[in-house]
């Protein structure tokens, strides 16, 4: 029986879930689910193939909400995320993990609750609740939130947190007691020798790498951070990125040494992709070296994602918004995922089995050619997406012509020029035949409707 892929995405107007197989060449879109609640973060538990999801806002209140049907079917509760009365009413549930039989869910204003009864209650940890640091804790941008919660798959006593602006906690003890683990991470807002305080950080992210050991990866307002002894300490691993600044992480489901993250300009620069170009930047060595807009591993990527019915071209029918030339990420939270299957690092790579676009080349001089339908037709398999080399949009359509003979007949005509109905594009302006082709430029090719 052939199995399910399937990407969760929380929004302000509830969970919608994207199903593929496992090939996830073609995605089928489904929702909102949660009665269009604001949803802050949904997960799938591998085990049993529960859905949970955490939301609300001031109006609803904080819910878990629950699935065991795929989405077909929720319940929902709110017993017990509730502070005493006079204390600040709790907004939302923002985290939500499961592990070791019990759920936990991390809310506004920051606390952890924990449930024994699969979600239908909750109850305070309190150990976490009445830390002495607690009345010192400060919101960040967003609230006081506590965004990550990282459990141990070996030990259910050990128990991490994040929480902006608070920093990082741990417990080794199931939640009863609990302590900074913030040594070696800035504060760059503090005052100038107070920088790096016990607590007070605002962490954005906190995922923990595969296997046995205590090694954790952490976005934070002010870095990227690697520790290897369970967040006693932390090194400093944002060299190489084009910001200290962003949101989510991922880890990769089983290499201890890849990491994901989808860097921003900068807190104070507006919190765009930098050069208005979303890019997922990856490690495979712990943070020692990172790679993103290389030329060939964006469009591959690019690629992926703009041919056909995929992911993102699924994802666009959840706005109704234009898209716009930058992408602003205003939430902290979870927002990026590993997929557990193979292979968890590519969407497009040799071994995917994916042939939904061709690679003509891989320097990094590589263009991202997109070919129309009606072109594509005439010369049986070639795609509608191609990575080829060439510095002019001559000797782009020559390496077309080199695959699909006769391609070049088709897009040129005898002056040399590029014929009367075809259009390119070289990243959205109108180009001729010597117009240049900047390593890692989006070419497009279409053919002009005629008629009276």
């Amino acid at each position: 029986m052939a199995r399910k892929v399937k990407l969760l995405v929380g929004s302000k107007k509830g969970v919608f879930i994207l199903e593929s197989d496992e090939r996830r060449r073609s995605w089928r879109l489904a929702g909102p689910f949660c009665e269009s609640w604001p949803i802050r973060h949904a997960v799938g538990d591998p085990r049993d193939g529960a859905i949970y999801a955490a939301g609300g806002n001031e109006w609803f209140g904080p819910a878990l909400w629950k699935s065991t049907d795929g989405g077909a079917r929720w319940t929902h509760s709110s017993q017990g995320l509730a502070y005493a009365a006079g204390e600040t009413p709790i907004k939302a549930a923002w985290s939500v993990a499961s592990g070791h039989g019990r759920l936990y869910v991390g809310v506004e204003p920051a606390g952890l609750f924990v449930s024994d009864d699969g979600g239908a209650s909750f109850s305070p940890v309190e150990g976490l609740r009445d830390h002495p640091t607690r009345p010192d804790w400060l919101p960040g941008g967003g609230g006081l939130i506590l965004h990550s919660i990282v459990l141990d798959p070996d030990d259910a006593q050990r128990i991490w947190v994040a929480i902006s602006a608070a920093g990082v906690f741990y417990s080794g003890d199931g939640g009863a007691s609990w302590t900074p683990r913030n040594k070696g991470t800035r504060a760059d807002f503090l005052p100038e020798g107070q920088r790096y305080p016990e607590f007070g950080q605002c962490v954005h992210c906190l995922v923990k790498a595969p296997g046995r050991g205590d090694r954790l990866y952490q976005q934070n307002h002010c870095g990227m951070y690697r520790s290897d002894d369970g967040g006693e300490t932390w090194t400093s691993i944002e060299a190489g990125l084009p910001s200290s600044f962003g949101f989510p992480a991922a880890a990769h489901p089983r290499d201890p040494d890849a990491l994901f993250l989808f860097p921003l300009n900068g807190a104070e620069q507006g919190r765009f992709a930098p050069d208005a170009k979303p890019t997922v930047w990856k490690t495979s060595d712990g943070g020692a070296h990172w790679r993103g807009p290389a030329a060939k591993r964006r469009l591959f990527r690019r690629a992926a994602a703009g041919d056909g019915d995929g992911p993102v071209a699924a994802g666009r029918r959840l706005f109704r918004r234009r898209q716009r030339r930058g992408l602003r990420q205003r939430r902290r939270g979870r927002e990026l995922g590993a997929d557990r299957r193979k292979p968890a690092d590519d969407l497009v790579g040799r071994d995917a089995g994916d042939r939904s676009v061709t690679i003509l080349c891989d320097d990094e001089w590589s263009a991202l050619v997109r070919l129309p339908a009606s072109l594509t037709a005439l010369f049986p398999g070639a795609p509608r997406v191609v990575v080829a080399q060439g510095d002019t949009v001559a000797a782009l359509i020559d390496a077309l012509d080199a695959r699909w003979p006769g391609m070049r007949d088709r897009l040129c005509d005898s002056t040399p020029a590029v014929r009367r109905h075809v259009n390119v594009f070289v990243n959205g302006a109108r180009a001729k035949l010597d117009g240049a082709v900047p390593p890692g430029a989006e070419v497009t090719i279409l053919t002009a409707i005629s008629g009276g």
